[in-house]
């Protein structure tokens, strides 16, 4: 069990924070929204950091509310019956969530970040989950949700110029700086130049001896994020259970087995032979054995990485030669060798259409899964078919599995997709420990949460 976790204003401000951070974490803690708004008129103190604590002014002012009291049984009954009652209220909501919704609100207006995560690694969202404040969980939510859309829109931004003029523009004035540090240089007079660098070797002096505190380092910060090009290069290793890349990184494993019988059969219900069935990323190949004993009329496969195309060759393999060759018709049964950004413009130039459609590729961030959902999607499935993807969106905590479930919600929406979320029980009984059980072996864990949220997407009307 983790020690737990000491939210006082005194453990959290740390003796060794700057004045200038110290004073806006105590007015967000105070939720003195007038005194903090004149600091934030510097629109950076916003997202000041304890550099021991990590603790920002959103943490702060969540923080300072302290846990939601449990309600009442019989009052709890009682207010159900009410009218109008607002479901997203917190828990024993008092007066103080009131003054931290205003102060928060202040904060996200100024720029505050709202996944910013502290020495706990938590974020501002996760502390007030954890705290039981709902009103301040969802502004979080909000904020995150704000932030992802507005990121997507700027990925797609790009800025009209010829470039070559700035270029030259640039030069020209880093030509006319040097000239003039050069006459500046020329024109100091000896006597100068020594008082400049005898204050210049004080101040080396106080700094030596009295450090600034250095910034606030998060604990993640040495996670090194797989590109789809270094996984792409990387070598892989396949046990019985689960499929590393060469840095230890969870490709796919086994426990992942239910959520894909449940994608399956929310895919294609009753589970009917015939189907036409798209599969991006065959990983272990747990998806496609499960979509294979349906019999589909046609099963396309997609995988990019040489180790598992070769895997997928191997004597013995389910997806062999002889499987392509058993195909009702030649070349509806098939693994299309690529990247899906190849290979998808192909099939869709060849027209073909699919009932069922699944999704689940690794070392690609949010914006590929956007750009496959909102460009391909309405391309490849036919009418009355389903898609659907492995929603790992942001499972290592809460907060962000909740912004992503939004965001997916808009883009699908775009599409002109609609979404309804499953949602199933994780069995974490061998998932809730870093490097043991199910984890044992490999490098971090990539999920984290009890509950598991399936997304099945069709076409709107």
């Amino acid at each position: 069990m983790p020690s737990p976790i000491d939210d006082s204003l005194a453990a959290r401000i740390s003796p060794d924070c700057p004045q200038d951070t110290r004073d806006v974490l105590h007015h967000a803690w105070a939720h003195d929204l007038s005194g903090l708004k004149k600091l934030l008129v510097d629109r950076s103190k916003a997202s000041a950091q304890d550099p021991k604590t990590g603790e920002t002014p959103l943490h702060a002012a969540i923080r300072a509310c302290g846990p939601a009291e449990k309600p009442d049984k019989n009052a709890a009954a009682a207010g159900e019956a009410e009218e109008g009652k607002e479901e997203e209220e917190d828990e024993g909501e008092d007066g103080c969530v009131e003054e931290a919704r205003e102060v928060v609100q202040a904060l996200f207006f100024s720029g505050a970040i709202w996944n910013d995560v502290d020495a706990n690694n938590e974020t501002p969202g996760c502390v007030a989950y954890r705290l039981g404040r709902k009103t301040l969980y969802n502004m979080c939510v909000d904020a995150g949700v704000r932030a992802e859309i507005l990121f997507a829109l700027m990925d797609g931004y790009e800025e009209l110029s010829s470039g070559e003029d700035e270029e030259e523009e640039e030069e020209e004035e880093e030509e006319e700086k040097k000239e003039e540090d050069q006459v500046m240089k020329d024109d100091k007079q000896p006597a100068e130049e020594e008082k400049e660098q005898k204050e210049k070797e004080e101040t080396n002096a106080e700094t030596a001896k009295d450090p600034e505190p250095s910034a606030f380092v998060p604990p993640d910060v040495d996670e090194k994020q797989v590109t789809s090009k270094e996984y792409l290069e990387s070598d892989l290793t396949y046990d019985a259970n689960k499929l590393l890349d060469a840095d230890l990184n969870g490709v796919m494993m086994s426990w992942e087995t239910d959520i894909m019988r449940r994608s399956v059969a929310a895919l294609l219900p009753d589970g009917p032979p015939g189907k036409r069935v798209l599969n991006v990323g065959f990983g272990m190949g747990i998806i496609d054995g499960m979509f294979a004993a349906l019999k589909p009329s046609r099963h396309h496969i997609i995988e990019a990485h040489p180790d598992v195309l070769a895997h997928i060759a191997s004597p013995g393999s389910a997806f062999g030669a002889a499987w392509e060759d058993s195909a009702p018709e030649k070349g509806e049964y098939r693994v299309c060798k690529g990247r899906w950004q190849d290979v998808v413009p192909l099939l869709a130039e060849q027209g073909y259409l699919y009932d069922a459609i699944y999704f689940d590729t690794f070392g690609e961030d949010y914006s590929q899964l956007r750009t496959f959902i909102m460009e391909w999607v309405p391309a490849l499935l036919d009418q009355g078919g389903r898609f659907s993807f492995f929603n790992g969106l942001g499972a290592d905590r809460r907060v962000c599995y909740d912004v992503y479930t939004r965001v997916v919600e808009m883009h699908c929406a775009d599409a002109g997709l609609d979404v309804e979320w499953e949602e199933s029980d994780v069995d974490m009984a061998e998932l809730d420990k870093d490097g043991q059980g199910e984890w044992e072996g490999v490098r971090r864990r990539y999920w984290t949460l009890d509950k598991y949220r399936l997304p099945i997407c069709t076409f709107m009307g």
